[in-house]
């Protein structure tokens, strides 16, 4: 594979706003990007483009390497694993999490077939490269938000997914369960057969030593990209925050200065 996602001055406007502006980016096999910005600064009309449930108004999106154009979207998109909040209303309430993880085979919300012994093998094993094997046969409706994101980033692994996009992955979650999921997800992304992995957020320190490149998006614009080292500067954080700040690439913690 060339690339697994490739934009060439894509923009996207809505009536007279421009809401995406000339983002150019390119993610190769074997990267794990985030994907950094405040609210409304374009992050989710980018995840729409990407995975085909919205269209450039210019330029030019390669997703592991099909033109966008001249692709079937709904074969794309069977590569790609999406985990978002939106799909959780939407699965079945009385579905066991190892029934849900299956689902992915067919690429359904909910299982409506008898697992066959090997399609069980595979939904256990994805579940235990994020650690989460022990919650199999518990009812999905009664795991914690954690355990919920696991069993769709497993259901998105079984399904042979080659692209992961982890959408706000720990929205809703206290601090010492979004500590246990950062723990397992880094877990699972540091496997040697772990796809490329697109987090996206806007809170600096869920970005994990894990993950190789940083985006910065601010206004539809790409604000600077690189790896984490050359992204987490006192220049970059102020320009992206909005105010001036002070912290450390080793700790991911900034604090906006306040009349300094």
């Amino acid at each position: 594979m060339k690339s697994v996602i490739h934009l060439e001055k894509v923009c996207f406007c809505r009536k007279d706003r421009t809401i995406l502006d000339r983002i150019d980016w390119r993610v190769e096999p074997g990267q794990h990007w985030a994907l950094l910005g405040a609210n409304g600064s374009g992050k989710s009309t980018l995840l729409k483009i990407l995975t085909g449930y919205e269209w450039p108004t210019f330029g030019q999106v390669t997703v592991q390497d099909r033109r966008f154009g001249s692709t079937d979207i709904g074969k794309l998109r069977r590569t790609i694993g999406l985990v978002s909040s939106s799909l959780e209303y939407r699965l079945p309430d009385q579905d066991q999490a190892i029934e849900i993880v299956a689902s992915g085979i067919d690429a359904s919300l909910g299982l409506y077939r008898r697992m066959a012994p090997e399609e069980m093998e595979q939904s256990l094993a994805a579940l235990a490269k994020l650690r989460a094997q022990d919650i199999a046969r518990q009812s999905y409706r009664t795991l914690s938000q954690g355990e919920q994101q696991k069993v769709m980033i497993a259901r998105a692994l079984v399904g042979g997914a080659t692209l992961l996009i982890l959408d706000e992955p720990c929205a809703g979650l206290d601090p010492a369960a979004r500590m246990r999921f950062l723990s397992d997800l880094s877990h699972m992304a540091t496997r040697p057969d772990a796809p490329s992995i697109l987090l996206v957020t806007h809170h600096i320190e869920e970005i994990g030593p894990w993950i190789t490149h940083v985006l910065l998006l601010k206004d539809g614009k790409v604000m600077a990209r690189g790896t984490p080292e050359q992204m987490y500067t006192s220049q970059n954080m102020t320009t992206l925050l909005g105010g001036q700040c002070r912290g450390d690439f080793i700790t991911h913690r900034w604090q906006l200065l306040i009349g300094e």
